[in-house]
């Protein structure tokens, strides 16, 4: 009895599945008083509370909020990035805040130990930026895709802000030997124009 050769065929995994376990990167762009409130109250709100964007971002991906101004339509630029965090599991959910508006929002954890760091520096650097005379055209639609070395290079700013500022402020006490002094540390983003709480994300 003459054998049958057996062929073997070898399957590459689908690149289907290995996009699944990537981590998409996303910038958002919103005024730093409406970013506070999503920062305390740990979630991020786009586009005035659609919830179509919302949908294209998945739970652990990096995102960081991208602010013009201080103030919601002023004039009182900022240019800054002004959060960074990881989306949390659970979809995107409604909450009425009355008047019959009723956001879409996404749970997210926000970095700690971070500070509002400038676009301006960072403009040869990121991909949505670098070579563009008009890079803010970019960020009119108020959320867009980033590669993860954006999100790193913005990440890595936000925390030497902060580190300056701690530093700062670590000066200030041992000169005054008090806290009476000028203050750069944990509390400034709190005390800063344009951060206040009571603000609504619209």
């Amino acid at each position: 009895m003459q054998d049958t050769p057996v062929t073997l065929l070898y399957v590459a995994d689908p690149p289907a599945k290995a996009l699944l376990t990537e981590v998409g990167c996303w910038v958002a762009v919103a005024s730093a008083e409406h970013v506070l409130r999503g920062r305390q109250g740990g979630f991020m709100q786009v586009c005035h509370g659609k919830a179509g964007p919302l949908r294209r971002v998945r739970p652990g991906d990096r995102v960081a909020y991208y602010s013009p101004t201080v103030h919601f339509g002023g004039k009182d630029r900022l240019q800054a990035f002004t959060a960074i965090g990881t989306v949390l599991e659970g979809d995107p959910y409604e909450v009425d805040l009355g008047d019959g508006f009723r956001p879409f929002r996404r749970d997210v954890g926000w970095d700690a130990g971070t500070g509002d760091a400038g676009i301006a520096p960072l403009l040869d650097r990121l991909s949505f930026t670098a070579g563009r005379q008009r890079w803010g055209y970019a960020l009119r639609f108020g959320l867009l895709r980033a590669t993860p070395g954006d999100l790193e290079a913005i990440g890595e700013a936000m925390r030497a802000v902060r580190r300056v500022r701690s530093r700062d402020f670590c000066i200030t006490i041992s000169r005054s030997g008090n806290t009476s002094g000028d203050r750069h540390g944990d509390d400034a983003d709190q005390q800063r124009p344009g951060h206040h709480p009571q603000a609504d994300t619209r």
